[in-house]
C-alpha cells in the first residue's frame, strides 16, 4: 500500500472528477491521501471532501505564501480548526522566494505562526520551501530550540544541505514527481541518502505529474511512479519502499490512526 501524503483534491482539476480520481487511486493500491489546505477560507470545502471518504484526511492553514492575505488568522485559530477529527496536519506553510508573492518578513511571520500551532497541537507541520534554503534552515533551527515540533519538508526540491539540517532536527522529507525528472539528480541524491524511516511520497496533485505523465494533470494514482523511481534510487524493492513510506506516514501523521 502507498499513501499520497500531499495532494489538493479541492482544486478544480481533481474535484471535477473526484469519484474517478479516487477510484483510479484505489485500483493501483493507494490506500489513502491527505488533501492539503492552502487557505482558511476553503476550510468547509476541504472538510466536506474528507468527511465523505474514510481514507482521505486534510490539513489546515492560514495562507502564508501570500502571507499578507490571512495574517489576521492567529495560531489559536489554527489550533481550534485543527480539532476536527480528520484534520491531521498544519499547513502547508513556509517560505517561497521563487515567486516572492509576499514580503519575506510577512512570509516568516506566517510561517512561525504555523510552527506555533504545530508545536501546541503535536500535529505535523507540512512545509513548503522554495529557493529559501538558508532562511528555512535558520528558522527551523531557531524554532526547534524553543521547543520541538514534527514537520515534513514537502515536495522536496531544495539542496542537500537543507535536507541534512532538516533531518538533524527530526524532520521528514517527502518526494514528488520531481524525483522522476531528467534534471533532478540532486533530488535523487537526497532521496538516496535520507534514512528509510524519514521518507514519504506524494503527488502535489494536480501539479508535477511524474514521468511518464509529465505535462499532464497529476492525480494520487500517479504516486506509484514516484515510488517506483525512489525504490530504484534506493536499491530496494517497491514493496519495501511502500512499507517504509506507509509506516513513516503512520508515525508522522499519527492522528490518521493507521496501524
Amino acid at each position: 500500500m502507498l499513501i499520497d501524503s500531499h495532494c489538493h483534491l479541492d482544486f478544480d482539476a481533481l474535484l471535477g472528477d473526484l469519484d474517478g480520481v479516487l477510484a483510479r487511486a484505489a485500483a493501483v493500491g493507494i490506500g489513502g491521501m491527505v488533501t492539503i489546505s492552502t487557505r482558511v477560507e476553503q476550510f468547509e470545502r476541504i472538510t466536506a471532501i474528507a468527511e465523505a471518504h474514510d481514507n482521505v484526511w486534510f490539513s489546515v492553514v492560514a495562507e502564508s505564501l501570500n502571507a499578507e492575505e490571512e495574517l489576521h488568522i492567529s495560531a489559536d485559530d489554527l489550533i481550534r480548526l485543527s480539532a476536527h477529527p480528520k484534520c491531521i496536519a498544519i499547513g502547508e506553510a513556509g517560505l517561497d522566494y521563487f515567486y516572492d508573492n509576499a514580503p519575506r518578513e510577512a512570509q516568516a511571520t506566517g510561517f512561525r505562526r504555523h510552527i506555533a500551532a504545530a508545536r501546541a497541537t503535536g500535529l505535523p507541520l507540512v512545509i513548503h520551501s522554495r529557493a529559501a534554503d538558508e532562511d528555512m534552515a535558520q528558522i527551523l533551527e531557531e524554532e526547534t530550540g524553543q521547543g520541538a515540533f514534527p514537520f515534513v519538508l514537502h515536495c522536496f526540491s531544495s539542496g542537500a544541505e537543507l535536507a541534512r539540517r532538516g533531518l538533524a532536527l527530526g524532520g521528514y522529507l517527502s518526494f514528488s514527481g520531481i524525483l522522476t525528472f531528467k534534471n533532478a539528480e540532486e533530488i535523487r541524491e537526497v532521496a538516496g541518502f535520507a534514512p528509510a524511516d524519514r521518507i514519504l511520497v506524494e503527488t502535489d496533485a494536480p501539479y508535477l505529474a511524474p514521468v511518464p505523465h509529465r505535462g499532464q494533470s497529476n492525480e494520487p494514482s500517479f504516486v506509484r511512479f514516484t515510488a517506483e523511481r525512489m525504490a530504484e534510487v534506493r536499491g530496494v524493492s517497491l514493496e519495501q519502499l511502500a512499507a517504509d513510506t506507509t509506516a513513516n506516514f503512520a508515525n508522522l501523521f499519527a492522528k490518521a490512526g493507521l496501524e
